[in-house]
């Protein structure tokens, strides 16, 4: 199986994504979109920005636990990683974003 985004509607109505790696697992998660529109748009920008290796912010939590943003060329937050065990982790999901987002499929589930 391939990675892949999906698109889904929440109970409040708003939209959101996930890229979801080959095995399955949730490996960048967008923030709530007013719009269809908007999600599939955030959807496009990660596509465009997952390659460029200036996009990734590495960060931790409060509680220590390495993860990641990607950003958009103007600065904004498009996706969030999970919490990972270690950084060498971390940095394993960076490159799995960078290499399967931009060909991802996107399976609409709104």
């Amino acid at each position: 199986m391939a990675a892949k985004f999906e698109l889904t509607k929440s109970k409040n109505g708003k939209f959101m994504f996930n890229l979801k790696a080959a095995n399955g697992e949730p490996i960048l998660s967008s923030e709530m979109y007013e719009s269809k529109s908007g999600a599939q748009n955030g959807i496009e920008s990660v596509k465009t920005n997952a390659p460029l290796a200036e996009r990734y912010e590495k960060k931790a939590s409060k509680k220590g636990e390495p993860y990641f943003v990607l950003k958009a060329g103007n600065h904004q937050v498009i996706g969030t990683s999970e919490m990972y065990s270690s950084e060498s982790a971390r940095d394993a999901g960076i490159t799995s974003v960078k290499k399967s987002a931009p060909g991802a499929k996107v399976e609409d589930l709104a």
